[in-house]
C-alpha cells in the first residue's frame, strides 16, 4: 500500500512539476511581477500531505465508502448466519421467477421451492463462457463524492434470463437481496428488459458480479454476489443478491422511487477539489488537484475560475490539465489489468481511451499568485457533448451535479 501511495505521489509531483515549468517559461514576466522564483519546486511541500491520504485509482474493497441498508447490517452478521442464509459462496442461491402481480410467460422458473434456484457453482459453470469486467466508479445519486472505484467482473445478467426461456408479456426486471427476512427492510431496483438485453452507447453489460479488483466479493461489498449496473448510481447495483424477478409491469418499482429520486437518471460529470489551501500569502500560486466523475456523457475538459469577491466581472474559466493514466492502477492481480477489461488493450493494459467513461480521472492546475483579498475558486467539467456542468440535469434528485465552490483567503 505505502509503495502505492508513492508513486501516486510521484505522478502528482511530476504533473505540477510541468505546470511550473509551464508558468516558468511562457509566464516568467508574470512570475517576476508575483516575486516568484520559476525554479523553485514549490509543489513537493505542498501536494505530499495531502496526497497521502489519498487511494490508488482503484479502490481496495476494504476501502470503499460503505452506504449499505438493514438493521442489522448484512455485512455484520455472524459467519453462522451468513452460511444459514446464503450469504456465502458455498450457501448462495438466485431465484428467477415470474412476477405473481404482473407475470412475464416463461418455460420453467428457477425457485428453491422446486430445489432449481440458481447456486454458486452453476453461476461459475456460465462464467467460464460469458464472464466479462469492465472499470467502475460506484457513486450514491445523494452522496457528494464516489463510494471507489474498480474493476468489477460477473456474468451478464440476459444470460440468467435465457435460462428460463422468456416467452412473451415480458416489459421490465426488478430484483432485490437479501434484507433480513423482513419484508419491511426490502430493497428492490429494476431496469426495462431491453437494457438488460441489449448495450446501448457502447456500454457493458448489466451482470451479476462475484469479483471486484480481481478478488471475490466481500460480504462488505455485497458479496457474494451483487448486480451492477454500469452507466447507473449505486441504488441500482443491489448487494447480497437473492431473486431476479420478471413482470410485464411498464413503469420502475424501485424502493429509491419512494424518496423523491430520479431511478432512471445515469451517471453525471462533475468535478470536484482533493487538495487546496484555504489560505496563501498574497501573491503565493496556489497548486490545486482534483478529480473528475466521468459520467455516460464522457469527459473533454476540467476548468476552474478564481476571482475576487469584490468583482462584478463575468466569470473567467481557466482549463486545468487532467492527469493520463496512471503506471499503477492500484490494487490488483499482479499489479495489473485483468485480459479481457472492457476497454483496455490486453497486450499492454493500457485504456483504449482516456478519460475512460464511467470511471474517474485526476487534475491539477497552478493558481498564479494575487493580491491581498477575499476570493473563491470553483470548479466544473465539460462534457464530450460540450455542455457544462451542472447541465444537462441540475437537479439533486437526478445525480450531482452542482459546482464546488470554495473560499480561499489571500492574506498580505
Amino acid at each position: 500500500m505505502r509503495r502505492e501511495i508513492e508513486e501516486f505521489l510521484s505522478a502528482h509531483r511530476e504533473l505540477t512539476r510541468r505546470y511550473f515549468f509551464r508558468f516558468g517559461i511562457a509566464g516568467l514576466a508574470t512570475s517576476r511581477i508575483l516575486g516568484l522564483n520559476s525554479t523553485t519546486d514549490l509543489s513537493a511541500s505542498e501536494l505530499v500531505s495531502p496526497l497521502q491520504s489519498l487511494e490508488p485509482y482503484f479502490t481496495h474493497q476494504n476501502q470503499f465508502r460503505d452506504v449499505s441498508r438493514g438493521k442489522p447490517l448484512p455485512h455484520s452478521l455472524s459467519d453462522e448466519k451468513k452460511h444459514e442464509t446464503g450469504l456465502t459462496r458455498e450457501t448462495w442461491t438466485l431465484e428467477i421467477i415470474p412476477d405473481p402481480e404482473n407475470p412475464s410467460s416463461i418455460r420453467r422458473a428457477l425457485a428453491k421451492k422446486d430445489g432449481t434456484a440458481l447456486d454458486f457453482a452453476a453461476l461459475m459453470k456460465l462464467a467460464e463462457k460469458h464472464a466479462v469486467r469492465f472499470a467502475k466508479v460506484m457513486t450514491c445519486l445523494n452522496i457528494g463524492c464516489p463510494l471507489g472505484t474498480g474493476i468489477w467482473e460477473g456474468v451478464p445478467l440476459r444470460e440468467l434470463i435465457w435460462l428460463v426461456q422468456p416467452r412473451e408479456n415480458l416489459r421490465r426486471v426488478f430484483y432485490y437481496g437479501y434484507h433480513n427476512d423482513d419484508p419491511q427492510q426490502m430493497f428492490r431496483s429494476s431496469l426495462p428488459i431491453d437494457r438488460i438485453l441489449e448495450d446501448p452507447f457502447d456500454l457493458p453489460p448489466v451482470i451479476v458480479c462475484y469479483k471486484l479488483n480481481g478478488e471475490w466479493l466481500t460480504s462488505e461489498r455485497g458479496g457474494p454476489v451483487r448486480m451492477v449496473v454500469p452507466e447507473a448510481y449505486g441504488f441500482k447495483s443491489i448487494k447480497w443478491l437473492t431473486h431476479v424477478v420478471l413482470s410485464n409491469l411498464f413503469h420502475a418499482n424501485d424502493t429509491y422511487a419512494e424518496g423523491n429520486n430520479d431511478v432512471e437518471g445515469w451517471l453525471k460529470t462533475f468535478a470536484a477539489t482533493l487538495s487546496i489551501p484555504h489560505q496563501v500569502k498574497a501573491r503565493e500560486a496556489i497548486p490545486v488537484t482534483g478529480y473528475a466523475q466521468v459520467g455516460l456523457q464522457g469527459l473533454s475538459k476540467v476548468q476552474v475560475s478564481f476571482r475576487s469577491n469584490n468583482e462584478d466581472s463575468a466569470e473567467t474559466w481557466v482549463d486545468a490539465e487532467i492527469l493520463p493514466p496512471p503506471k499503477n492502477w492500484g490494487h490488483l492481480p499482479e499489479g495489473k489489468i485483468p485480459d479481457g477489461t472492457i476497454g483496455f488493450e490486453s497486450a499492454t493494459g493500457r485504456p483504449k481511451s482516456w478519460p475512460m467513461r464511467l470511471t474517474k480521472v485526476h487534475w491539477a492546475i497552478l493558481l498564479p499568485g494575487h493580491p491581498a483579498g477575499e476570493y473563491t475558486f470553483r470548479c466544473r467539467t465539460i462534457d464530450e457533448k460540450g455542455m457544462a456542468q451542472p447541465m444537462p440535469r441540475p437537479f439533486r434528485n437526478s445525480g450531482l451535479a452542482a459546482l464546488e465552490t470554495i473560499d480561499i483567503a489571500v492574506k498580505p
